[in-house]
């Protein structure tokens, strides 16, 4: 880990729902510690329920966009957590000594039923998603710090 601020990329396949709550968690737990940045294999567009949900906890991800993983191909960052499987399979090779982690997490924008039905699965994976991070946090960075 260089002495600079350690960027995480967060991984999906569209950076529309986890790799964005992912992000915009990480920059409310860790604050200037960590970098957060995510992307997609197939970025999309943010999904409004992602934004929605994360608001409720006070997460503000009104602004965000998805990104493409070749946008950090060339600057790329000290860690990628890939938030699904899919995403995980398609990761190009990085240069360097890029580190990896897969969180696989259920797609919410999957999720099917009422619409209370759907707000409840995109609120389970934004919860799973802060607890899987306050985890990492407090378990000292596994994959950013291991050799």
């Amino acid at each position: 880990m260089s002495a600079e601020i350690p960027r995480i990329l967060f991984l999906c396949t569209a950076n529309s729902c986890r790799s964005q709550m992912a992000e915009g968690w990480l920059r409310e737990l860790a604050g200037w510690r960590l970098e957060a940045l995510s992307a997609g294999s197939r970025p999309t567009s943010v999904n409004p329920l992602a934004v929605e949900v994360m608001a409720e906890v006070g997460v503000d991800l009104s602004a965000a966009r998805s990104k493409s993983i070749e946008d950090y191909l060339a600057d790329p960052p000290d860690l990628v957590i890939s938030v699904c499987a899919a995403a995980s399979a398609s990761c190009p090779a990085f240069p360097g000594s890029v580190k990896r982690l897969d969180w696989p997490l259920p797609d919410p924008a999957a999720a099917t039923g009422s619409p209370d039905e759907v707000r409840a699965a995109f609120r389970e994976v934004r919860d799973e998603i802060r607890a899987r991070l306050e985890e990492w946090l407090e378990g000292g960075l596994a994959g950013l710090t291991d050799e």
